[in-house]
């Protein structure tokens, strides 16, 4: 079964090391490690002696342990990515690149407005790339405890692409994880699914903007994507809502959301196509909702992110001519990790079985959650709302 390896993959693995890595004596033993197995898997010495340059570069560390995805509300989240700017640009953007991306669609079965999306908030349309070393950074990271199989694993593929294709170490740059161009690509995705959208010989995406188009087009076309389907929509729940049935694992076919009351957002009813739907809310009951069909699953497998694949879609949307989010976006205030922790561990406490407290909202949390809610008479929509946390005694 083949592994997908997007930006902002949560894909957590065993390490080659046991500790966090912050001492350059242990770094540079880490990286001598490396360079044997680069040597193992048949690359070339002058490629293999890339690694001789590598800087530990403490800020990646930083950043893997707080990434948005887990420390910013929706609200605040989907305000900085789907901003008026961002719907005009790539408006903009769609006419400029419109018989590349036409032919992009009728071979890959993307819609236009999807790529042009996905590379608004990869990269605000090419225009901020990142500029942290990438085998800096993966090398970094591939000598931290937390994921270090995955990032060893980016790490050979980067230098692959650099004997493959002779790039210069001043040319691979990008985010603290290694991602780069114009679609954020991690080594390994660029590796199985870049094409070479120009013609020129090479695929460049730093620098091709028809490589990197073609390439979102072929590696989600790959990943599933069916070509007569919308990602999703916005809807408007019913008053008194049973929030039994929400995220990804309790999808149930659209007639079956219609019986259960649910419309389009503007209170027309829902089209009952044969397709199955998840019920999302990312800011619990009294945010915005949304149903999400089969395209949603593979905007999660490019960023296994629901804040990041919702905004994905609604930038699409609003590109193409759609309006904004109808439903109001309360404010939702900052959450730490430490405090999800306080809450999970209050829970076990009180006999709702969470599993480990780690600060990240699984199944199990929010059925704890809505367990809890139920037995203190509010709204038991699973999510970890203020006046929830108070009800635990907690406050931010």
């Amino acid at each position: 079964m083949k592994k997908f390896f997007p930006f902002a993959s949560l894909v957590l693995c065993h390490s080659l090391v046991s500790a966090p890595v912050f001492a350059a004596d242990d770094f540079s033993q880490c990286v001598a490690q490396l360079k044997k197995q680069a040597a193992a898997e048949g690359l070339k010495p002058d490629t293999v002696a890339a690694l001789d340059q590598v800087k530990l570069i403490h800020r990646a560390v930083k950043f893997d342990r707080k990434q948005p995805e887990f420390s910013t509300p929706f609200n605040e989240y989907y305000g900085k990515r789907v901003t008026d700017w961002r719907v005009q640009k790539g408006r903009q953007l769609l006419n400029e690149y419109r018989p590349l991306l036409t032919k992009l669609t009728k071979e890959y079965g993307v819609p236009a407005q999807y790529l042009v999306a996905f590379w608004g908030l990869e990269t605000n349309f090419g225009s901020y790339k990142g500029k942290m070393p990438v085998l800096d950074s993966l090398a970094t990271l591939a000598c931290d405890h937390r994921r270090s199989q995955f990032f060893t694993t980016q790490l050979m593929e980067a230098l692959k692409l650099k004997q493959e294709f002779h790039f210069s170490a001043d040319k691979m740059v990008g985010s603290w994880a290694g991602a780069v161009g114009h679609t954020q690509f991690m080594p390994s995705t660029y590796m199985e699914y870049a094409v070479d959208g120009d013609g020129d010989g090479v695929i460049d995406l730093w620098d091709s903007t028809p490589d990197a188009l073609t390439s979102a087009a072929n590696f989600l076309s790959k990943l599933g994507w069916k070509r007569d389907e919308r990602w999703g929509r916005e809807v408007k729940l019913p008053e008194n809502f049973d929030f039994t049935h929400l995220g990804a694992k309790q999808k149930l076919p659209l007639k079956e959301w219609a019986k259960l009351g649910l419309t389009q957002a503007n209170g027309w009813p829902l089209a009952t196509p044969d397709m199955e739907a998840a019920l999302y809310l990312p800011l619990g009951h009294a945010g915005p909702a949304f149903l999400a069909y089969a395209n949603f699953d593979v905007i999660m497998r490019w960023n296994r992110s629901v804040f990041y694949a919702i905004s994905v879609g609604e930038l699409a949307n609003q590109i193409n001519g759609g309006g904004k989010i109808i439903a109001k976006m309360p404010d939702m205030p900052r959450v730490t990790r430490d405090t999800y922790k306080l809450m999970q561990q209050k829970l076990d406490s009180l006999g709702y079985n969470v599993g480990k407290p780690d600060g990240i909202l699984g199944a199990k949390s929010k059925a704890g959650i809505r367990q809890f809610q139920k037995s203190k008479g509010l709204v038991a929509d699973g999510f970890p709302d203020v006046e929830t946390l108070k009800a635990l005694g907690i406050t931010i």
